[in-house]
């Protein structure tokens, strides 16, 4: 049996990035299997948002990278992200909801100082409405964030901490160092 090819430094240099994060206690972590046909290098992160032990939101991040590089990219690295949570009904008919869960990246991003181009994507909000056999719960609202960006560089720390505040904004979580009111309802009040 041949031996296995190293990957190439870039892309171990920018898994290592990813790998060297530690998100906030909300946020939980893990590699799972990328995608194979993409690109002839990949890595992937799935995360669960946990409110109360309950899982508010999801997501999964790929990292890419083509050595020949893509006209499209702009780049030999691609980042590219799909994120999804259950929202209150009335926020997810909230006609202003798309622009505002796009600002969520790119502020995310700036903020992190993740320094990037060629930025795309898409925000979905969905509502549903249960009848017949499957009626039941009122109607659920939900956000899908699906984007993609090169990095500048291929330290990916801050590409990830920014994808993690992404998270946490989708999921409705308070700042860090911030502790969050209770709802009248869970407090108990009519």
């Amino acid at each position: 049996m041949a031996p296995p090819i190293a990957p190439p430094e870039t892309f171990a240099r920018a898994v290592a990035g990813l790998r060297s994060v530690t998100p906030r206690a909300e946020i939980v972590l893990e590699e799972v299997g990328a995608p194979q046909r993409l690109a002839p290098y990949a890595f992937a992160l799935a995360a669960a948002v946990l409110r109360d032990d309950d899982e508010v939101a999801t997501g999964r991040l790929i990292l890419l990278h083509d050595p020949a590089g893509h006209e499209a990219w702009q780049g030999t690295l691609r980042l590219v992200t799909y994120v999804t949570a259950e929202l209150e009904v009335d926020l997810a008919s909230d006609p202003l909801l798309p622009g505002v869960g796009w600002t969520w990246l790119t502020d995310a991003l700036d903020a992190q100082d993740a320094r990037h181009r060629a930025i795309g994507g898409t925000v979905t909000q969905t509502l549903s409405t249960r009848f017949g056999e499957l009626a039941g719960p009122p109607a659920a609202g939900d956000i899908e964030i699906r984007a993609s960006w090169t990095p500048l560089g291929v330290d990916l720390a801050p590409h990830l901490l920014g994808w993690c505040a992404l998270l946490a904004s989708t999921a409705g979580l308070p700042p860090p160092g911030v502790t969050a009111l209770p709802s009248r309802r869970s407090a108990g009040a009519a």
